[in-house]
């Protein structure tokens, strides 16, 4: 090929026959796809429902930069089904989620429905996922992520502190389990599900976060403002100056009203044709406001979440 260059008087001459070699020296990693077949046909309505809604939560958990690789998980309880769960294909980022390449399994840790490709499931992932799903029966949704904030204030011996009003709603709404290490240990279940009793948001100790909700939009609006929380503490005590801490019965107040119930008009029941019943629920109510809008911005950003 052809070249040019500067010669020592600054004019541009032309080097002819330029042989240029390339050298491999890490051969490429084998790519898998990430394309397949729609499972719409075949499953039920109420289960392709759910995919579209989980794909999109792990598009927005991706989206508002909650994600760690291709590792945690988002897992959704099949409608119908109490054993029936889905999962992410090992391997594939968040912003690559389908609700056809969502992975079936069973509480068991067997898979059910394998969509075509060719990623599989987490093993620690199913562990403390499968947990959740089995002694919470109200948990349709779990979520659990490794963010720099989530883990920071996880090694916090004081955990979440009520500094700010959106750390205010998880006082009392709040668990803490201890860390183990890779949960790989299916030991580690019951402590898992005793520590988190019937609180909806957990702070996995040197570890992370973990919610879990009546449906998908309340877990992501769940996780969505403990991560705030979370980042909030961090950029105070990065501060290094003396802490203002609200009177305990504010921060009791504050946690009461924003727990988990709409806070609605008195008279919004017969007024707002487009009040949820379900956003009236204690500790999780939360979330089904904002989740067409959400659903909204992905359509606008990218729609393939729903194939």
């Amino acid at each position: 090929m052809l070249a040019w260059a500067l010669d020592p008087s600054g004019y541009l001459i032309e080097i002819s026959q330029v042989s240029i070699s390339v050298v491999e020296d890490y051969p490429m990693a084998r790519v898998l796809p990430i394309t397949g077949s729609s499972l719409r046909e075949r499953v039920s309505a109420e289960e392709w429902n759910t995919r579209v809604d989980l794909a999109a939560c792990y598009r927005l958990v991706a989206l508002y930069g909650m994600t760690d690789l291709v590792y945690n998980h988002i897992t959704a309880r099949v409608a119908g089904s109490e054993d029936h769960v889905l999962i992410n294909p090992y391997g594939m980022l968040y912003d690559e989620i389908t609700a056809s390449s969502l992975i079936k399994i069973n509480l068991a840790g067997e898979t059910v429905l394998q969509p075509d490709h060719d990623y599989s499931v987490n093993a620690a992932g199913y562990v403390i996922h499968s947990a959740v799903h089995t002694s919470r029966h109200d948990a349709e949704c779990v979520i659990h992520t490794h963010t720099r904030a989530g883990t920071a204030v996880s090694a916090l011996a004081d955990g979440l502190m009520p500094l700010s009003q959106t750390a205010m709603r998880f006082s009392g709404h709040l668990a803490y389990h201890e860390y183990e290490g890779p949960a790989f240990n299916r030991g580690e279940r019951e402590r898992l599900i005793a520590d988190l009793g019937n609180k909806n948001a957990m702070i996995l100790r040197n570890h992370g976060l973990l919610v879990c909700a009546p449906s998908i939009p309340q877990a992501f609006n769940l996780i969505y403002w403990l991560e705030q929380a979370c980042k909030i503490q961090v950029d105070i005590l990065s501060c290094n100056r003396p802490l203002h801490v609200p009177a305990k019965d504010v921060v009791e107040i504050t946690a009461d009203a924003l727990s988990g119930t709409e806070i609605t008009l008195s008279n919004e029941d017969a007024t707002n044709p487009h009040v949820k019943t379900g956003a009236q629920k204690g500790r999780s109510g939360y979330g089904l406001l904002e989740w067409p809008a959400l659903r909204r911005r992905l359509d606008r950003l990218d729609a393939s979440y729903a194939d």
